[in-house]
């Protein structure tokens, strides 16, 4: 795997290389060099070697932080290496979420765990591999697991549009078209004492193989139109958390922001 630092739109892991933006660079904080060995160590315990392309002062810093032996830090309030939505301007780090069309949400109802796509979709991790929406070429480990973005992060949604559509969708499905996902908020600093939890320096964090709801869940939200065919599947232990939220937003950013606050405010 190749791991190319600078200054990038985002930090995103695509095709075999780790683009990973730095928020103010050529500086690196402790943060974001923590993110970068967390992925070598979980490529390398993947059987994946690691190359890192990044100016001679960025290498020295991560040399050093490593030989350090410094303990584990937690992530900053908010991260600014994606400044896109309009709010925040980065990403809020007190929640985490998983987001899945409605579907594969009544399904996550009825057995009452998230799953990862090996165990949810009944298929190896080599068919998963080898099907056409994996684009980003993405190893057959990834599949073990369910991954996590940041509370208020549009990406979970702009994936469950994409599946929908069968291609990248564009401004306007992501406005007056847009149809939002269901999804599962998690504290974050919770989630992550998660037994299977791993931080691979790309996401969050992301947990192998099964999530069960009833003893991490913060809340879940559904879109209402939506209640309908979605209430009859919650499980007696899970009514407490599921909420409806009418999406009167304008585009995919204005719902992120909504379903993030009403989450936080819990």
């Amino acid at each position: 795997m190749l791991i190319k630092i600078g200054a990038f739109d985002i930090s995103e892991c695509w095709d075999g290389v780790f683009y990973k933006k730095l928020s103010e660079y050529p500086k690196i904080t402790d943060w974001e060099v923590q993110n970068i060995l967390d992925f070598i160590r979980y490529e390398e315990e993947n059987g994946r070697s690691c190359e890192i392309e990044a100016d001679d002062s960025v290498l020295q810093i991560i040399e050093d932080y490593k030989q350090s032996g410094a303990h584990r830090i937690a992530p900053p309030k908010i991260i600014r290496e994606c400044t896109a939505c309009p709010k925040y301007n980065g990403c809020m780090t007190d929640l985490i979420c998983h987001t899945s069309p409605i579907e594969n949400a009544i399904k996550i109802m009825d057995c009452g765990s998230l799953l990862s796509p090996v165990l949810s979709r009944g298929l190896t991790a080599r068919e998963l591999k080898s099907e056409s929406r994996n684009a980003a070429n993405d190893p057959e480990d990834y599949f073990d697991y369910i991954m996590f973005a940041w509370g208020n992060c549009q990406a979970g949604d702009r994936l469950v549009m994409e599946r929908k559509l069968g291609r990248f969708p564009n401004e306007e499905d992501l406005s007056k078209d847009f149809s939002p996902g269901v999804r599962f908020f998690f504290r974050y600093e919770d989630l992550a004492q998660h037994p299977d939890a791993t931080f691979d320096g790309v996401l969050p964090l992301k947990v192998r193989n099964r999530v069960v709801l009833q003893d991490w869940i913060l809340a879940i939200i559904v879109p209402m139109d939506y209640k309908p065919v979605f209430e009859v599947h919650i499980p007696k232990e899970l009514k407490s958390k599921v909420y409806y939220l009418q999406n009167d937003c304008t585009d995919i950013w204005e719902w992120s922001e909504k379903v993030y606050e009403f989450a936080k405010n819990l």
